[in-house]
């Protein structure tokens, strides 16, 4: 069997990062994980569906993988299969959602069911125990006869959400649905099903395991934990260093060329990345450093995703989620619990978004800068190529490109007319470290 891996989703809602399949958590990213997971059940040929503004990414991260372009974009799902099915022939695909992440039995139990007597094919599923915004199973025993998409609390026709793990044993039939709806919407790939569910039989492979569906930017932080939780063995680089002084303490990955200096502190399960610095008095527990990070002096790092040349001095981030070429000035400190100790809200165009956290600090694009003594608000989100001055309480999101300053006690957004210095700019300081 094959799968089709579809990453050509925009991740319009994953703002302000940019792309979900290609941010790293524990030195690997969300598409290394799927296709890790996808192999370790026994699928050995994987295609990478993807969009021009991605695809040429996906495939330095795995050449060794079959890679087709998404035509058109704005038809979702439909689009991506309307541009991979037809040079697949007709033997079983496995359509795999790229903002899902499951476990390999979940796929193995996918096949499994698949595989039986008189069955067209098998949708896997989760049980919910609370109302969840996604697509319900309507069943008649085990075989699929329609999907409710969000029919509200209350409301559901069963317990069973849809997970985009997909088994089509006749990929012709589906690519006749496909090219014969219109769909107003971005529902043609629903549309498509509901056709099949009528004359051929689908059954819901029921699966209790882990699920990470990643939307919104913070549903990494969860991610983050699941992955840390696999590491179960500290593993030094021979090339790392290590002051006499510091403490490593559990289960830490550090990569080639990481250094740690004198009365720093490690609290596993951590992952340092190649290269990268954690500095005299600073403390990372619980959490994801990428490649060519700074970890300044008495910086505490607590339960985040940091992606690449991220520097930071007597800096506390906790629970939050760092793109690539972001500095924090001295004195830095993010929010991450409300005071009454509540769930934690995103804005999302106007709307507040729960996000099911009791913690969650900020989260901020590429390419930004944040000034000394910068305070932040939990849940703020800081878009790409923005620059925060000193002493700044940012208490709300950040459009990208922008310039924020405190005038008269109150927060003032202008466009920003310059940037962020490039990385590699920075191997000046970084080699007097």
């Amino acid at each position: 069997m094959k799968a089709l891996l579809l990453l050509a989703g925009q991740s319009k809602r994953f703002w302000p990062l940019q792309e979900k399949s290609l941010f790293p958590v524990c030195g690997k990213t969300l598409l290394e994980m799927q296709v890790g997971n996808l192999q370790a059940a026994g699928i050995k040929e994987i295609i990478l569906v993807g969009g021009r503004h991605n695809l040429e990414q996906a495939k330095k991260i795995r050449p060794d993988l079959q890679a087709i372009e998404q035509e058109d974009l704005s038809l979702g799902m439909r689009g991506a299969l309307l541009s991979a099915l037809p040079s697949g022939g007709n033997d079983p695909v496995m359509v795999v959602g790229g903002n899902d992440t499951v476990e390999p039995e979940a796929y193995k139990a996918l096949m499994e069911s698949a595989a039986k007597k008189g069955t067209d094919g098998a949708l896997l599923a989760k049980r919910v125990m609370t109302y969840f915004p996604g697509g319900y199973l309507k069943l008649a025993g085990e075989r699929i006869e329609t999907i409710v998409e969000k029919p509200g609390a209350g409301k559901e026709p069963g317990d069973l959400v849809t997970i985009v793990a997909h088994v089509h044993n006749h990929p012709a039939a589906l690519l006749a649905e496909l090219m014969k709806n219109n769909p107003v919407r971005d529902d043609g790939y629903e549309q498509a099903l509901a056709a099949l569910f009528q004359t051929k039989t689908y059954h819901a492979v029921p699966y209790e395991g882990s699920w990470f569906p990643v939307k919104y930017p913070w549903h990494l932080l969860p991610l983050l934990q699941h992955a840390l939780k696999k590491i179960t063995m500290p593993a030094i680089h021979p090339t790392a260093v290590v002051h006499p002084t510091a403490v490593i303490d559990g289960n830490v990955i550090l990569e080639e060329g990481a250094r740690v200096f004198a009365h720093a502190t490690i609290v596993g399960p951590c992952v340092i990345g190649r290269r990268s610095i954690v500095a005299n008095n600073a403390l990372v527990r619980g959490s994801s450093i990428g490649d060519d990070c700074v970890i300044g002096y008495s910086t505490e790092i607590k339960s985040s995703i940091l992606a690449s040349h991220v520097w930071t001095h007597m800096t506390y981030i906790g629970d939050s989620v760092i793109g690539s070429n972001v500095s924090f000035g001295g004195g830095s400190v993010t929010g991450n619990l409300r005071l009454d100790e509540q769930e934690v809200t995103s804005m999302i165009d106007e709307e507040k978004i729960p996000t099911g956290l009791m913690k969650l600090g900020c989260i901020i694009g590429d390419d930004c800068r944040l000034g000394i003594h910068t305070t932040l608000n939990p849940g703020i989100k800081i878009g790409k190529g923005s620059f925060v001055s000193s002493g700044v309480l940012v208490d709300r999101d950040i459009p990208e490109h922008s310039y924020v300053s405190m005038k008269a006690g109150e927060m003032t957004i202008r466009e920003n007319r310059t940037s962020a210095p490039s990385p590699e700019a920075r191997t000046k300081f970084k080699s007097g470290i």
